[in-house]
């Protein structure tokens, strides 16, 4: 691959001018702000639909409602912003899934992906009309070929595209502690298992299956490492927190900014699944056993135990996003702690473009 600049990114009649996605980041981190401000650019923005009712004000009195009107909301609002390629991340985990898989395709989004668990039934939402793209995110070759081998033959549809999410990730993880540092759950042998376990699917129907690699790309460079393996594009999430755009709190962001390498560890979730954060005082009491009384007023993730959990994950996220710290903690990967300053979407698409073309050279 000579060429100076990345080639662009196409899913179905899609293409975007460059293959990065910006991946999605609840609660709040990544709404219409961030996602029209990546899609301006030429990349695809996304809006994460997790924890977005924690918005409204009636989120305790009616939950679904105030979930799916902000997802409306946000997603009309980026529309208005851009005119470039947006998608929605709504995780299998949520409890009102089908809804806001319904709501995303009324509003004609772009794309939706779908992780956290395994979208099996996904396709059954579409009703023939939309154009909207169905892309799993999965963490395994194995979990890439189940999707595949369902959807085709329950629906005659292929996933649009794969996005496979390796154990660098910030958030939610879907690996065990001990995998996540173990090489043979790299992300580099995770996009080769999952591209070989897609070739007899593409071969069988004639149609190319982009694998969208993600967890820990950081650097232009990085893009151009996971291009070369065979990857159509990339996934990053991390690097856009630090952005003026990014639709956080400047506390949150600035805790990016000052996190060491040690500060970034692996946490014990409500929700069942080990989690990549920023360590602070909230997460040091809740290791030293500190439970934060906690009253769940809705089962928003299907795994969560919220009855023997010492605190809600969904209200200290929201706290994080709106700089309440001391309630709440960020979710960040492994590179969180590379980011020195605050910068404009535009100049980080610049930089990312300026390292790839340093490392094309």
């Amino acid at each position: 691959m000579s060429d100076r600049r990345p080639p662009p990114l196409q899913i179905g009649d899609l293409v975007a001018p460059l293959p990065v996605i910006q991946g999605g980041m609840g609660v709040g981190v990544s709404l219409s702000g961030l996602a029209s401000a990546v899609a301006n650019e030429g990349g695809i923005g996304v809006i994460a639909s997790a924890g977005i009712g924690m918005l409204e004000a009636d989120l305790y009195a009616h939950f679904l409602e105030a979930n799916i009107r902000a997802l409306r909301g946000e997603v009309r609002r980026a529309k208005e912003l851009s005119q470039g390629i947006l998608g929605v991340n709504i995780m299998v985990a949520l409890s009102n899934f089908g809804d806001l898989v319904k709501t995303a395709l009324e509003e004609g989004i772009d794309i939706i992906f779908s992780g956290a668990g395994l979208p099996l039934d996904l396709p059954r939402y579409l009703t023939g009309t939309g154009r909207t793209k169905l892309v799993p995110i999965v963490s395994s070759g194995r979990a890439a070929r189940i999707i595949a081998k369902r959807w085709t033959e329950r629906y005659a549809y292929l996933p649009d595209a794969i996005v496979v999410e390796g154990p660098l990730a910030g958030g939610h993880l879907g690996f065990k502690p001990e995998q996540i540092g173990d090489p043979a759950y790299a992300l580099e042998r995770l996009v080769a298992e999952v591209l070989a376990e897609l070739k007899p699917f593409e071969a069988k129907h004639q149609k190319a299956i982009p694998v969208i690699a993600a967890g820990g790309i950081y650097t232009g460079a990085d893009i151009l490492r996971f291009l070369q393996l065979g990857a159509a594009g990339v996934q990053m999430a991390t690097r856009f927190v630090t952005t003026h755009e990014c639709d956080a709190s400047l506390a949150f962001k600035e805790a990016y900014i000052r996190a060491k390498p040690e500060d970034i560890m692996i946490i014990k979730s409500p929700v069942g699944m080990p989690g990549r954060a920023i360590r602070n005082q909230f997460i040091d009491d809740i290791n030293n056993g500190k439970k934060v009384p906690i009253q769940c007023p809705y089962h928003c993730i299907i795994t969560c135990d919220y009855i023997n959990s010492p605190y809600c994950i969904a209200l200290a996220l929201i706290n994080a996003q709106r700089g309440d710290l001391k309630r709440g903690f960020a979710f960040a990967g492994e590179n969180a702690y590379r980011a020195t300053e605050i910068v404009s979407v535009k100049e980080l698409i610049g930089a990312l473009l300026e390292e790839y073309a340093e490392a094309a050279a």
